[in-house]
């Protein structure tokens, strides 16, 4: 396994490690359900080094990826970052990723951990002959995120970063303890305020310990893969290979709002127009168990009657709320809140009901 390069801070704080994305990552370093609730509550540092990093230069850089990608990059200003979908030309999703407007010839990409080698093939293959040259810095840089209502005040102390004039979805450049040329970006995956540092490897252990006395001083934590999973699943994040694949396309997704149709081209436009046009036939939506049980991926919906509605693609008992959640792809006429169905849970069909997103209303970014 390849291992990131706080590796031996995980192991430091007593990291329970497991094989994620082909990187040794940290589960949890307690429990789930404290580090969740930390999070919510205060702040937590995450490793999040197993992410990729591919960097688009030169004249016609913003012109590809706004043409790879079905949100605006075009309109997008130096010093702003946006969330997209990447898709096939069937609408079906790539990946799921932001993309960082660096200057006005350059642009990084983050893309998911699992999909770093498919993603920079797809990249590479659909450059074009001159305008653009890529890089894919994966491998090289780290990437340390403190998330939290306090996650401010405890990066406010060892950088000289305006943090307060970093809009959501902006970054900026500054020192980081004492490590100069930082960017930094108030982003996040949790529902709460935050900032992702991005940086070179040699340099994550000095950030990470000089942060860290800071987080437990306000009663902060170490956060592992199992929390940042159910603090995005509260907020409906999608997770790619779960929620969203290559078989599902934005628009049933509920990523509307990140699809410009407007655009001249990209790639996946002319189908996504199509399903726009027909309607999309089934939906993912928020549920609620309604008896006891949680629903985990791939668990079957069934209608009162017996008829099959759909799967399950993300399931949790909610550290916030204290109940079961889930979240299923359902058919079309069986999507509104407030509706009840059944989910199979070892062999018992149990009940559920669905919800508006997201099931927790109270972050301090939404």
């Amino acid at each position: 396994m390849l291992k990131t390069a706080l590796n031996t801070i995980h192991r430091e704080l007593g990291a329970q490690l497991v094989d994620f994305a082909g990187y040794e990552m940290p589960l949890k370093y307690t429990s789930i359900n404290d580090e969740h609730i930390t999070v919510r509550d205060k702040v937590g540092m995450f490793d999040l080094s197993h992410m990729g990093e591919f960097f688009l230069r030169g004249p016609k850089a913003v012109a590809f990826v706004d043409y790879l990608v079905t949100n605006d990059v075009a309109g997008l200003e130096p010093g702003n970052v946006v969330y997209s979908p990447m898709c096939y030309p069937d609408g079906g999703i790539v990946d799921d990723l932001l993309i960082y407007r660096l200057a006005e010839d350059e642009l990084m990409l983050v893309v998911n951990a699992s999909n770093i080698d498919k993603d920079w093939e797809w990249v590479t293959e659909h450059l074009p002959a001159e305008g653009v040259s890529a890089q894919n810095l994966s491998r090289e840089t780290a990437l340390v995120a403190v998330q939290g209502p306090l996650a401010e005040e405890v990066l406010a102390e060892v950088t000289d970063i305006d943090l307060p004039a970093i809009a959501f979805y902006a970054w900026a450049r500054g020192t980081v303890a004492g490590v100069p040329d930082l960017l930094v970006s108030r982003t996040g995956y949790t529902g709460e305020d935050g900032f992702e540092i991005y940086l070179p490897n040699e340099h994550a252990e000095t950030v990470w310990r000089a942060l860290w006395p800071l987080n437990t001083a306000r009663g902060g934590m170490a956060i592992g893969l199992g929390a940042r999973d159910t603090l995005r699943l509260e907020m409906k994040y999608c997770l790619y290979g779960n929620d969203i694949d290559k078989t599902t396309n934005p628009l049933e997704a509920g990523l509307k709002w990140t699809i410009k149709l407007d655009k001249s081209d990209f790639i996946g436009k002319e189908a996504l127009q199509l399903v726009k046009r027909e309607k999309v036939s089934r939906k993912l939506i928020c549920f609620e168990m309604l008896d006891r049980g949680i629903a985990r991926h791939d668990a079957e919906c069934f209608d009162e009657s017996g008829e099959a509605l759909g799967r399950v693609t993300s399931g949790t008992m909610s550290p916030s709320l204290g109940k079961a959640v889930g979240l299923a792809y359902l058919r079309k006429g069986h999507t509104k809140s407030g509706v009840e169905f059944l989910v199979d849970i070892r062999d018992k069909r149990r009940r559920a009901v669905i919800v508006k997103p997201p099931f927790y209303k109270e972050g301090s970014r939404k």
